[in-house]
């Protein structure tokens, strides 16, 4: 069993080493007769590569004659070498030499044959190139090229754009290039205007492929209730009510209907449907509009409308857009929301609370009304294919997949920064949606402060768990972070150079590759106050304090000290550290563990442990890995029954490589990659039992993340389900 939180297996310290053995080998002792080394970092561009000695960096004795060879792929030719040349022997021949009198960076540069050109190939978000495929291709010269371009099933081939002039129609998905000349094309696709998800006040909805309909969320007036609807082309939702749109034209309708927002039954020849707050828009396919329910501001107010193409409701006003590109809108206007009137060159609409988004043609963005949250500062906007509007925010889908958010972020429903491959999104007061090209779904927002959407992280390296937040590490030191925002907590978007993170139920920490620390969020009581810590190896977070690992073993500990849980400065030869509730563990490089702080419960009754190789601090329990595999666990199990959820039930647990403990639970991995859990499971934040392949797990008040070998996250606890829906 190996000790999984070593000082001497931690990047700082290994980084430290190995920058000293270079230091040795490069600088040495030169003036001694020492040999002085040079890097040689060589490349090629397209159409070739280096064979000898390859490509990268290599180091050389200085003086040493190194043989450089390049090889041109088929129909190219090798030109020249560039970039530090001057003692190269020959920079127009393929097969040389160069002589390493410096640190040198060179080039090997092809070109095509006479008689030949390159095709790039690339394509927007919602759909590939199937023939003769996407990246760079080369045929001889007035060649014809045979070009597919297909969608995924909710959207549809717009156009091709780039050097077109001898596409036989560039309207057209299946068509052909002449090759006069080098070519660079892309294939642009664009989404179905029907809505694929919804998201209302407190309730999500997703369309299957096959018609049917899927709904979470709050169902306290059955608009959750879609279960038995079929043929369904399109869904929204309002406040408490959701909308369907059937294959014929007719509409069904779930939900509150005291204001009769549900009373869609004679509706016919509808085209597309909005919901607002309590009222129901229906467009036909002549253009005209219909609409029921609340009608106090005139959102109703749409029977004179004509050539419409697309229809927005608001929380209390109604948007239409027309044929033409204008805009036009009823309804409350207290804010401004309906002022579209100067509109021109629109091509979609979406409307939010209070306010209005129009998306145009040339992939820009404009927003009139409420502007509190900067939901309508959108002027930057560019590439933009799709807008969606909630209560206080705005998101936008550009060409490439990617999504842009503003306004209100309080429960992180902005949150979409690291969201790809994005169809369509859907959004409505604290929550933002969006519809990946593979039919699957992701989502932020308030679910629980939707601490568990980790779907699309990838890269990561490590991962903790705060009360309602959750962080992650990834591969190149960067740092993203999810849930809820109030404190500050999630603003690590800016750190760099990190090798691990921690974090407390209102604060996160950051430790730097160089062992210095960072620390955001609620700073209360002084536990962000760590910039002048140094030589720090490892830190953790509590409730309100923080604790940090020096190389030496020895520890240091800011912020509330009430409980002496800060009490750590006369600790020697720890090898890793936890921070619970009111209460910090160490472990020593015996396998013996110490504590401090609160004992109330008996969280720090851990002087007889022995064989421990990993701890962790929940709430009011400690738990213990040993050496052997088995847990020990002590603090609140049986003396405060009000606390006692079975977190320590850990006894026949074996083969565990690493626990973590939230307020509540606690969490093991075993040594096959799978994952246990006991405790408090009111949020499902023990429905750990499915997962494989896990290599590392945090714990947070009621959820729970695991980092799986890939690098993606996955995550148990309220809303999760949304992660498992497959609409296609």
């Amino acid at each position: 069993m190996k000790t999984i939180f070593s000082p001497r297996r931690h990047p700082y310290v290994v980084r430290v080493s190995i920058s000293l053995i270079m230091v040795a080998l490069i600088v040495g002792t030169v003036g001694c007769g020492e040999v002085v080394e040079y890097d040689l970092t060589i490349s090629s561009t397209v159409g070739g590569s280096v064979t000898t000695p390859g490509e990268g960096t290599f180091i050389y004795d200085a003086e040493t004659v190194v043989d450089i060879v390049a090889v041109p792929d088929e129909h190219y030719h090798f030109v020249e070498w560039t970039g530090d040349v001057g003692t190269i022997a020959d920079i127009e021949v393929a097969s040389t030499n160069i002589t390493m009198k410096g640190a040198y960076s060179i080039t090997a540069n092809f070109e095509l044959d006479e008689g030949w050109h390159s095709l790039t190939i690339s394509s927007t978000v919602g759909g590939s190139v199937t023939e003769p495929g996407e990246g760079t291709f080369v045929y001889a010269a007035s060649a014809v090229v045979n070009l597919v371009a297909e969608p995924v099933k909710v959207c549809y081939f717009g156009n091709w754009t780039g050097d077109v002039d001898t596409i036989a129609d560039v309207n057209d998905a299946a068509t052909n290039i002449t090759m006069h000349d080098n070519y660079s094309i892309t294939a642009n696709f664009g989404f179905n205007i029907t809505q694929i998800v919804a998201v209302g006040r407190h309730q999500t909805v997703g369309l299957k492929y096959d018609g049917t309909v899927v709904a979470v969320g709050n169902n306290n007036y059955g608009e959750c209730n879609v279960g038995a609807w079929t043929a369904i082309v399109q869904v929204d939702a309002g406040w408490y009510h959701t909308v369907g749109l059937e294959d014929d034209g007719a509409v069904v309708a779930v939900g509150l209907n005291d204001e009769g927002q549900c009373n869609v039954g004679g509706l016919s020849d509808i085209v597309q449907v909005a919901a607002g707050q309590q009222h129901t828009v229906g467009r036909k396919s002549d253009g005209t509009v219909v609409a029921v329910g609340d009608h106090y501001y005139g959102q109703c107010d749409v029977g004179s409308w004509t050539d419409i193409v697309q229809v927005a409701a608001g929380d209390l006003h109604t948007v239409g857009l027309k044929s033409d590109g204008t805009v036009i809108a009823v309804g409350l206007s207290d804010d401004g929301q309906c002022n579209v009137g100067a509109w021109t060159g629109i091509a979609q609409v979406a409307a939010g609370r209070h306010h209005t988004v129009g998306l145009k043609s040339n992939g820009t963005v404009v927003a009139v009304g409420d502007n509190y949250h900067g939901q309508c500062d959108v002027g930057g906007w560019t590439d933009i294919v799709q807008v969606a509007a909630g209560y206080w925010h705005t998101v936008g889908v550009q060409s490439d997949g990617t999504v842009v958010a503003v306004g209100d972020n309080y429960y992180g429903q902005s949150n979409v920064d690291g969201w790809s491959d994005i169809i369509q999104v859907a959004a409505d007061y604290y929550n933002t949606v969006g519809l990946k090209s593979d039919g699957t779904v992701v989502a932020v927002g308030y679910s629980s402060y939707e601490q568990c959407n980790v779907d699309g992280w990838s890269d990561i390296a490590q991962v903790t768990a705060g009360s309602e937040h959750t962080v992650g590490v990834k591969s190149d030191g960067t740092v993203v972070a999810v849930g809820k925002n109030d404190e500050g907590q999630c603003e690590v978007g800016g750190w760099t150079g990190i090798n691990q993170t921690a974090a407390g139920p209102f604060h996160t920490v950051g430790l730097k590759s160089y062992g210095t620390v960072v620390a955001v969020g609620a700073c209360d009581f002084g536990v962000c106050d760590v910039g002048g810590w140094s030589d720090i190896i490892r830190v953790a977070a509590g409730a309100m304090h923080t604790v940090g690992l020096k190389s030496d073993g020895t520890v240091v500990a800011v912020g509330d000290c009430t409980n002496e849980e800060c009490d750590v400065s006369g600790w020697t030869n720890i090898t890793q550290v936890a921070a619970g509730g009111l209460h910090t563990v160490g472990l020593k490089s015996d396998g013996t563990v110490v504590a401090v702080g609160s004992n109330d419960y008996g969280q720090c009754d851990v002087g007889g442990w022995s064989n421990i190789v990993q701890v962790a601090a929940g709430g009011l329990h400690t738990v213990g890995v040993k050496s052997d595999g088995t847990v020990v666990a002590v603090g609140a199990a049986g003396g405060w029954p009000d606390f006692d959820y079975g977190q320590c039930d850990v006894d026949a647990w074996s083969d565990i490589v690493q626990v973590a403990a939230g307020a509540v639970h606690t969490v093991g991995v075993k040594s096959n990659g799978t994952v246990v859990a006991v405790g408090w499971n009111d949020g499902g934040q023990c429905n750990v039992s499915g997962w494989t392949d896990i290599t590392q797990v945090a714990a947070g008040w009621i959820h729970t993340v695991g980092l799986k070998s890939d690098g993606t996250a996955v995550a148990a606890g309220p809303m999760a389900e949304l992660a498992t829906w497959d609409l296609f």
